[in-house]
């Protein structure tokens, strides 16, 4: 017999984690079945930030630390109906019974679930430092951090007696020197956060444990960004594997295996984990990455539980092997593909070709797929890489300047691999770069790349575009 109690039941979706791939598929899935009760728990006080944004907000281009807040928890709970739960951590998960354990300052709560999204994000790198819980040692990983490091860089200009002579070449140029600061990791974050805080009035060191920033990128996209960093006066040290932040209760000092860094502040960025503990614990599998492992449609192993954002991995469009590549896009594009699954229309969210960008200074650069040879050996290819430079707009029109075009191809099928670029800031590195996302994506070759119709007018670029003019150098070498 049915009771009016089963047909009347109303399916609940929890959501662990706010931030991207949580809050995209809890809106996602009360959008499409209003009737279902999607109740999400975040542990901090912020949710759906721009985190990719705090180093301009450190900079001082963005002022306020709401501006990198697209839906505030009060918009989410009042005109999407969701019944977010900030200040609330899960601290436990039971498949069994399908419930999640969260705590908060008011106690312990349960909650069941129909249906469960673990969108944990990751967690910053602890290097094995000595010094890191020294008083002037920052992280880069939350909004909490973005605004520590505001305050830090407002107290150094408005009180100015972090101001010292003689602070030797990274500080030469300019009119006033705070510092110095050593920034621990030349990724995306070391690199971003140099520019932030030498337009501050810091002076910048850099230290790269390997032989190259940026290394996700080609080598000479990281040569390019590496003369432009020295050309605006940040000392980048390659090979410099940091042992100590030293000093008394504060950093004083960075020390490497050769040299000794007077500091006043240390930012380390040596890059991120995914956060995978809770799912650990309920029976969640990892994949090979480290990274929870999902299905196509972000499902893990266990029924109706599904994993996105930074703390899962998916398949590569190249390799089509697993891989972990934490970026906003990806996490945005699979939690909202979650939702829609709950909500009833089952949607895969695609695969991920490790697209991204980076700004340094004057200088834009962004790469896409696989360039890596070692990588490329290993999924079974037999890779070769070019580079050209070439002008970014008409020869006869005004301003302009150079992009730079790295292309890596499989040679015997000639299906282009990956690509990287750069280009003085302005003139379409990065908008390039969606061209060989298109042709890394779909499979296609070197020489059907070369015969895109990509648009042309002299203030945006050349007849034939940067990206064709590579096609055409690395087909004909094939």
């Amino acid at each position: 017999m049915i009771r009016p109690s089963d047909v009347f039941a109303v399916s609940t979706f929890v959501v662990v984690g706010g931030d991207a791939a949580g809050m995209s598929a809890a809106s996602k899935a009360k959008r499409d079945d209003p009737d279902l009760e999607v109740v999400v728990f975040e542990q901090g006080e912020w949710v759906s930030y721009g985190a990719c944004g705090l180093p301009y907000y450190i900079k001082g281009e963005i002022q306020s630390l709401e501006d990198l807040v697209s839906v505030t928890p009060d918009e989410f709970r009042r005109e999407r109906d969701i019944d977010l739960r900030t200040g609330h951590e899960v601290v436990d998960i039971d498949p069994s019974n399908r419930v999640v354990t969260a705590g908060s300052d008011d106690g312990e709560v349960k909650q069941e679930y129909d249906h469960l999204l673990v969108a944990t994000g990751a967690e910053a790198v602890t290097p094995p430092i000595e010094g890191l819980d020294r008083t002037g040692v920052y992280t880069l990983g939350s909004m909490s951090d973005g605004k520590e490091l505001r305050e830090y860089v407002g107290r150094a200009r408005s009180e100015g007696d972090l101001q010292q002579p003689d602070r030797g070449p990274a500080c030469q140029f300019l009119e006033t020197c705070n510092g110095p600061i050593g920034i621990v990791g030349g990724g995306y974050i070391g690199v971003e956060m140099a520019e932030a805080l030498a337009a501050n009035g810091f002076e910048v060191h850099l230290f790269q444990r390997g032989d190259r920033i940026l290394k996700q990128f080609s080598e000479a996209t990281s040569e390019a960004v590496l003369d432009h960093l020295a050309d605006q006066d940040v000392a980048v040290y390659l090979g410099a594997e940091v042992n100590e932040l030293a000093g008394d209760d504060r950093v004083e000092t960075v020390l490497t295996g050769d040299d000794r860094v007077p500091v006043d502040m240390v930012l380390v960025g040596t890059g991120v984990r995914p956060r995978t503990g809770l799912a650990e614990d309920a029976g969640i599998e990892l994949g090979e990455t480290g990274a929870i492992a999902t299905d196509a449609y972000r499902q893990t192993n266990l029924p109706d539980v599904y994993a996105a954002g930074d703390c899962a991995e998916a398949e590569h469009v190249v390799t089509g092997e697993p891989a972990y590549v934490p970026l906003a896009l990806t996490a945005n594009r699979h939690g909202r593909a979650i939702g829609q699954t709950v909500a009833g229309a089952p949607t895969e969210g695609g695969g991920i070709a490790g697209t991204a960008a980076v700004k340094a200074f004057e200088m834009e650069a962004a790469r896409t797929g696989i360039l890596d040879h070692e990588t490329a050996r290993e999924a079974g290819f037999e890779p070769m890489t070019d580079t050209i430079e070439a002008k970014s707009r008409a020869g006869y029109y005004p301003e302009g300047g150079t992009v730079r075009v790295t292309l890596a191809v499989d040679r015997p099928s000639g299906r282009v691999l990956g690509g990287s670029l750069t280009s003085e800031y302005g003139e379409g590195a990065v908008h390039r770069s969606h061209a060989l996302v298109g042709a890394v994506t779909e499979g296609i070759t070197v020489d059907e790349l070369s015969n895109y119709d990509l648009a042309y007018a002299p203030p945006f670029n050349t007849t034939w575009d940067p990206v064709l003019t590579a096609a055409k150098v690395v087909a004909g070498q094939r």
